[in-house]
């Protein structure tokens, strides 16, 4: 019978150490110490998706961060997921989408003010469509969910000019008007949308102004692209639906944050929805609807490459995540 013991294990760890210290040493290669550009491409039919990790952001878990959840409960979920206690980490995941007429990106990530901020845990959007082999001058359109700033800082560089010189920048009409609303500004008591409209604001330049237009519900962003109305997490939000043929590929943007908390908790409040009950029931119509038509998700703040399917449980949703696929 084997004896499989921690205690076993570390003693024979010891054993190998000191044979491998009795060996020549025939080269050495120094540590690298610099991770890989992560991108993930798949198709929809037709259409090319190549997912582009942004990198993930690392919150620390206040009182507040699930509303109506005590602290100690949403710690005890991390501990069972094996994660961090006391702090929240969100993956951030844009997407680029090849339709075979137009290459356009959904969602920018937190940009080259985020890469500095964060000294490279976000921000790495440019780091991934280099390595994914996609030139930021051939994006024509960037196609914005929503106006939180993981979602939009990434239109600017650092130096304020365009990351996407030569992108149309396509907005949800009621996203626009609510954050360029004046009066909304000045009647918020939260802080972190008095953040918001300060920080849309920032990114909409009169250059990035010039090349705004709104996109309405239920119509064609481009090709393939349809628009649909998710509000809560933002009063505009929108996700997108990429169809092509008998192939369908539902973009939440932030129907959910990570779905580990929140897909699986859909009544969770995160601190980050401007209305947390209106979100919550746009969290349960459309994961009833992915659930029951066994329809592909794309998850901004999924775990990279962020592509899953839905199940229905009997307290709210598990995502079930796609194999990965070395080929197309």
């Amino acid at each position: 019978m084997v004896d499989i013991s921690r205690r076993n294990i570390v003693a024979g760890s010891a054993v190998l150490a000191a044979a491998a210290s009795c060996m020549p040493a025939y080269g050495f290669a120094p540590p690298i110490n610099k991770p890989a550009a992560g991108f993930y491409r798949y198709k929809v039919g037709e259409i090319e998706v190549t997912v582009v990790n942004d990198g993930v952001s690392r919150m620390p878990l206040t009182d507040d961060f699930v509303s109506n959840v005590p602290k100690d409960r949403v710690n005890a979920a991390l501990d069972a997921l094996f994660m961090e206690k006391d702090f929240y980490a969100g993956p951030y995941n844009p997407i680029v989408v090849n339709n075979g007429k137009q290459l356009a990106l959904i969602d920018t990530g937190t940009g080259e003010l985020g890469f500095k901020g964060s000294n490279g845990l976000n921000g790495r959007l440019m780091l991934g469509l280099a390595a994914a082999g996609i030139d930021p001058a051939t994006i024509d359109v960037v196609i914005a969910s929503h106006y939180h700033g993981d979602h939009i800082n990434g239109i600017l560089k650092a130096d304020n000019t365009l990351a996407f010189p030569n992108a149309e920048i396509l907005v949800p009409e009621p996203e626009h008007k609510f954050w360029m609303d004046d009066g909304e500004m000045s009647r918020t008591t939260n802080p972190r949308v008095e953040a918001g409209f300060r920080n849309a604001r920032r990114v909409l330049t009169p250059e990035v102004l010039k090349r705004l237009r709104t996109y309405q519900t239920g119509k064609e962003v481009i090709a393939g692209v349809t628009a649909l109305s998710s509000p809560g997490h933002t009063p505009g939000h929108h996700s997108h639906i990429i169809s092509s043929g008998n192939k369908t590929v539902f973009a939440q943007a932030d129907v959910t944050h990570a779905p580990f908390l929140f897909a699986r908790n859909p009544g969770w409040h995160i601190a980050l929805d401007v209305d947390p009950v209106m979100a919550e029931a746009t969290r349960r119509k459309i994961y009833d609807m992915l659930a029951a038509d066994r329809m592909t998700v794309q998850g901004f703040h999924y775990p990279f490459p962020a592509v899953a399917h839905i199940e229905k449980t009997s307290n709210g949703y598990r995502e079930v995540m796609v194999q990965w696929s070395p080929v197309l």
